[in-house]
């Protein structure tokens, strides 16, 4: 399939003003990234996925690119699946299948529960969610403790490194690309304020509603909380398989059996 040239804009949804870019003909699909980050760093990804079909990737509230309301102390992913539901709701005239990387992931699933409509299957890489992996949960208030901490004493530009060494490993920041420590640290108010309103809350009861089609990627070096609650996630989605790909929770959302799955999702 050809490619249009991607294009860049944005809109308002929600009172906030949201930076997007568009690439590719056909089915839409949607990109949500993840906490500290934005569409950015899935710029080769969305080369790949734009042979599949219409790829709308945006920076969430606060991050990036897209307005940060303020103040910004606190967000909710119900209130980024509301701002995801706006913006399908205007670019697109039919379900999206949606990718959604970690925080992304959870916008994903709350999306897929209270506007069930927007979408037409999930890609899921590594999501969490609360009240469904004890071992997850508790992963989550310690991160939650060390992010506050860290605000507190050196300030909101500290504290993607300390959300990066707690969700890939100490020393992982400092190997990081310079253009991704760029974004992440300037996405440390946006950090804050998804820490202090917490992940998704969906146990298996709830998970059960997703009716639509779910892939869920693990990746085998990853934390095993973050296993642990992406497995648990899967067990309770009713259509959901999972692939398990090599290497750690900066999952490719371009990866080959993301791309069989989307294919396939496009095509249906």
């Amino acid at each position: 399939m050809a490619t249009k040239a991607t294009t860049p804009t944005g809109m308002t949804v929600n009172g906030v003003r949201i930076h997007y870019s568009e690439r590719g003909e056909g089915a839409p699909i949607l990109c949500i990234h993840g906490s500290s980050s934005s569409a950015v760093v899935w710029a080769d990804a969305v080369e790949e996925l734009a042979r599949l079909g219409r790829v709308i990737a945006y920076d969430r509230r606060g991050c990036s690119r897209s307005e940060r309301p303020q103040p910004y102390e606190r967000t909710t992913v119900g209130e980024h699946g509301d701002d995801a539901a706006a913006l399908l709701a205007a670019l697109a005239d039919e379900p999206a299948t949606v990718i959604g990387r970690s925080y992304g992931g959870a916008v994903a699933l709350d999306l897929a529960l209270r506007h069930p409509e927007r979408v037409r299957a999930l890609v899921l890489l590594e999501p969490g969610a609360l009240g469904i992996s004890a071992a997850y949960d508790a992963w989550f208030e310690r991160c939650r403790e060390r992010v506050r901490a860290v605000a507190a004493n050196r300030g909101p530009d500290a504290v993607a490194e300390a959300l990066i060494g707690e969700a890939l490993g100490e020393g992982t920041w400092d190997a990081l690309p310079a253009r991704l420590r760029e974004v992440f640290t300037a996405n440390g108010e946006a950090i804050l304020a998804e820490i202090e309103g917490g992940e998704l809350r969906a146990d298996a009861a709830t998970l059960a509603g997703v009716r639509q089609p779910a892939l869920v990627v693990i990746a085998s070096d990853s934390l095993p909380e973050f296993q642990e609650v992406a497995r648990a996630i899967a067990a309770a989605l009713p259509r959901a398989r999972v692939a398990t790909v090599d290497g750690g929770h900066l999952i490719d959302p371009a990866g080959p059996e993301v791309l069989e799955f989307v294919a396939g999702a496009a095509g249906s």
